[in-house]
């Protein structure tokens, strides 16, 4: 990563991993069983449930890596590959099922809306890549984090507003470009950790 990463940075990278605008289609369609009443509370939880396991990711980071004898290039490669996989799929989504499968019925917990849904492999990698690049900053990225994480809350919570305001067609614009910028951000990841393997300067 970047020595350059701010707090800024960082939670906008984390905000367009989230990626609330093309999340919210897929919450709707899950949420449409579920009495009224009951929607906002079950997103609510499931948005908690998600900033814990992130939270858990970016605390325990450098352990995970320790114990699986990573070095920060290979996180750094293998996240900018896994960032790219999801832009590309936020650009180009799949025609049906979306990106995380077809919805299933009842009321959802934790599978699909707040794993993978809003902390999916990617934002874990982007965590462990944060830490483990810049580990004395640990309570910087925790800020971005909430910062993205609670702008990403907003933006689902109204997602009934927003769908019904914006339409399907702004929304899946919004999302693919979003998609562009989450691969040039891949992009640039996988060249850092490339130069810093190789030791040449990008």
């Amino acid at each position: 990563m970047e020595t350059q990463m701010t707090t800024l940075s960082a939670g906008i990278l984390l905000f367009l991993i989230m990626d609330p605008l093309g999340n919210i289609p897929l919450f709707l369609a899950l949420l449409k069983d579920v009495p009224p009443q009951r929607r906002r509370k079950v997103m609510i939880r499931e948005l908690l449930i998600a900033l814990a396991v992130l939270v858990a990711f970016l605390l325990g980071g450098q352990f995970i890596l320790k114990l699986l004898q990573l070095r920060q290039e290979s996180v750094s490669i293998g996240g900018g590959i896994v960032l790219f996989l999801i832009g590309i799929r936020m650009v180009f989504p799949p025609v049906e099922g979306g990106v995380f499968g077809k919805p299933g019925e009842g009321e959802p917990f934790i599978v699909p809306m707040a794993i993978p849904g809003v902390a999916g492999p990617s934002a874990m990698a982007a965590l462990l890549l944060l830490t483990n690049s810049q580990p004395g900053r640990t309570a910087e990225w925790g800020i971005a984090l909430f910062l993205a994480w609670l702008s990403t809350s907003v933006i689902l919570l109204s997602s009934t507003f927003l769908f019904k305001w914006l339409g399907e067609s702004v929304l899946t614009a919004m999302e693919r470009l979003m998609g562009m910028l989450l691969i040039a951000l891949s992009v640039q990841m996988a060249l850092g950790g490339l130069a810093s393997y190789m030791h040449i300067a990008v």
